[in-house]
Parts: C-alpha cells; structure tokens; sequence
C-alpha cells in the first residue's frame, strides 16, 4: 500500500519541488522573508512528532509499557535526531533551534516565531493562540491544519501527516532550495542555513524517511480505511504546504512594489 500512496501523492510532490517560489528567491531579503514563514513549519512538524510520541510510547507516570515495541523505537529515534542533534559548532539542539541560529545568521527576523511562542500557554487552545497572534494567512492556516490532525487523535493520520507531507519529502524539496540559494548567494554566509537542510537530507533520505514509512505500514496493517484516511490526509498535508509556499511567493512579489 505504501507504494500506491506514493504514486497517488506523487503529482502533488512534483507541483512542490517545480513551484516557481525556488526561482523567487534572488536577494538576501527575499532569503529572510522564506526563513521568517518556513520557520513555523519547522516549528510545528515538531508538534506532529511529539504527539506521536505522547500516543505511542509512554510518557506519563507511573510508567508502563504502551504498544508496539518496533513502533516505540521508531518514534523514539526520530525525537532523538529531531530534538538533540548536533550542530555545525558540535553542540547539542533541535532542528528548530538550529533553524533560528540560521536566521539570525542571515540576519531574518526572528520577533514573529518568538512573539507566538511566548503565547502559547494550557490555558488557551492552540487555534484560538494562532488565530489572535498576527501571522501571515497562508502560515495560519498551515498551522490549523497540523494542528487540527493533531487534535483528531489518530495516529495514522498524523503519521502520514508527517511522513507524506513532511519527512517522505523533505530530502527532495530541500534539494531544489539549496541549489538555488547557493547559485543566488555565492557570496553570503549560509552556512548553518546549509548545515540545517544538509542534516535534514541527510537523516531523512538514510534514517528518518524509511522509519516513518514503516510506522504507517504498522499503524495502518490491512485497514483499508485507514489506508483511505492516510492518503487523504497526505494529499490535505502537501497542499497546505503548497498554500504555504504560495505565500511566502507573492509576499517577496510584493516587496518588488513596496
């Protein structure tokens, strides 16, 4: 079945990685306004994971042992790398961290992500946190939609969530990014830029990428409902990431004019 999500998803992947937004990016500025909506997408797809491993493994006290043993480690090794990698300097941080020391590198404004972050608390529903915080619309409602996978419960759905519209097709996408950037910015330093998405292609494409596939082979077995509801759910994923991209390419379009 795996296979046949691919094919079916398959031409939603290639509108990503043809999106004219790579081409967009032609100025340092035009870097900064990618950095300053992509890091909510870096941000959340943390979101995803740890509900994963909430639902999969056990993480409350007293502890006790909480499904299947192969499926446990999966998740657990994915928040290991995601959470406590290594960074350009040899130190330990998440990806999301090494994604703002990038941007502050490129000089990117790091005030938004901050700002939300800051307001998140227990006491308020995290739509209603991303609904009052004053984000780009396009970011917005990425955000709604990870989080409203998240908050359905299902881990099959949040697990194609993750690998289908995130890690299944992060080495390629990144890809695409990278070539550009460097053609662009010869000159710049984006080297913890280039060392976040080299990590990335590098753990996703040999670890991470074959860890999430077989976790929704696992989860899903021979329900083909499931099986119904993951590709669904990963056509959902990959075109609110291209409403993302869409975003952040008519707002470098914008500054042609400001």
């Amino acid at each position: 079945m795996i296979a046949e999500i691919e094919k079916q998803i398959r031409p939603h992947q290639e509108t990503l990685l043809q999106h004219p937004l790579y081409q967009k990016i032609k100025t340092p500025e035009h870097l900064q306004v990618f950095m300053e909506h992509h890091v909510f997408a870096v941000w959340d797809f943390m979101s995803l994971l740890k509900s994963l491993q909430n639902r999969l493994t056990s993480t409350k006290l007293p502890w006790v042992p909480v499904g299947d043993p192969e499926i446990r480690y999966l998740i657990n090794e994915i928040v290991l790398a995601e959470e406590t990698d290594i960074n350009r300097q040899g130190q330990r941080k998440s990806h999301f961290e090494m994604y703002l020391d990038a941007m502050r590198k490129a000089h990117a404004d790091t005030a938004s992500i901050e700002t939300f972050l800051s307001s998140l608390t227990s006491e308020k529903a995290i739509s209603e946190t991303i609904s009052e915080n004053e984000l780009p619309a396009s970011v917005k409602e990425f955000l709604h939609f990870t989080f409203s996978v998240i908050e359905e419960g299902k881990p099959h759905k949040i697990a194609a969530s993750f690998t289908f519209g995130r890690e299944d097709l992060i080495p390629s996408m990144f890809s695409e990014i990278i070539k550009h950037i460097q053609k662009n910015f010869p000159e710049e330093d984006l080297s913890d830029f280039k060392y976040y998405f080299d990590r990335h292609i590098e753990l996703d494409e040999d670890e991470h990428g074959p860890m999430a596939l077989k976790m929704v082979a696992m989860l899903c077995e021979d329900d083909d409902s499931k099986w119904q509801e993951v590709l669904e759910v990963s056509k959902e994923a990959l075109q609110q990431r291209k409403k993302l991209w869409d975003g952040i390419e008519q707002h470098i379009e914008s500054l042609q004019f400001a």
